[in-house]
């Protein structure tokens, strides 16, 4: 059989502080949103696709797909439990527009949408309550994932992001910076 090597070397600085956390060998990282909050000057930098009052739409830099959006409060909240209603319909709100610009852009199939609250519950960030939303293709369930427990991302990030950000300026979205 006929073996490829299939490089995701993006990915290794994710997996090496994981590990490192895990070790003890490392303090556990800061929270990446709320620093992104704090540094609306590198929003393209730091994949920040929008910003309201109350929340950050950012990309996920290790998707699960293409197009894999982060929705989150701008405070620092670990659970849905400590958002007030306002931040609650803003965060759906902008799931809503982002789902609807990724419609537009990349044309989806579907949405996987979801919110993990502890570490156990599968949160890799267990301290800043978050919102997944995940376009999804029919046959994106295939053997890559399944056997090599991998993912192919066909698009870079920064190329999707300007490219979401241009259509979300022409739809004229109240929230788009």
């Amino acid at each position: 059989m006929n073996k490829e090597n299939l490089w995701a070397p993006w990915r290794i600085a994710y997996l090496k502080s994981l590990e490192e956390e895990e070790s003890g060998q490392k303090e556990p990282s800061a929270c990446f949103l709320c620093a992104y909050r704090q540094e609306p000057e590198n929003d393209k930098k730091n994949l920040v696709l929008w910003r309201t009052q109350r929340c950050l739409v950012v990309f996920n830099r290790f998707p699960y797909t293409g197009g894999h959006l982060l929705i989150a409060p701008a405070a620092h909240i670990d659970d849905l439990t400590g958002l007030d209603n306002d931040t609650m319909l803003d965060m759906m709100l902008l799931t809503r527009d982002a789902q609807k610009v990724l419609t537009e852009t990349i044309k989806p199939q579907g949405f996987n949408i979801g919110i993990n609250i502890s570490r156990c519950a599968g949160a890799g960030l267990p301290g800043h309550v978050h919102m997944h939303l995940v376009p999804r293709w029919d046959g994106d369930t295939n053997f890559i994932s399944t056997v090599g427990h991998v993912r192919v991302i066909s698009q870079a990030l920064e190329e999707l992001y300007d490219q979401l950000t241009d259509f979300s300026r022409r739809l004229q979205l109240p929230k788009v910076k």
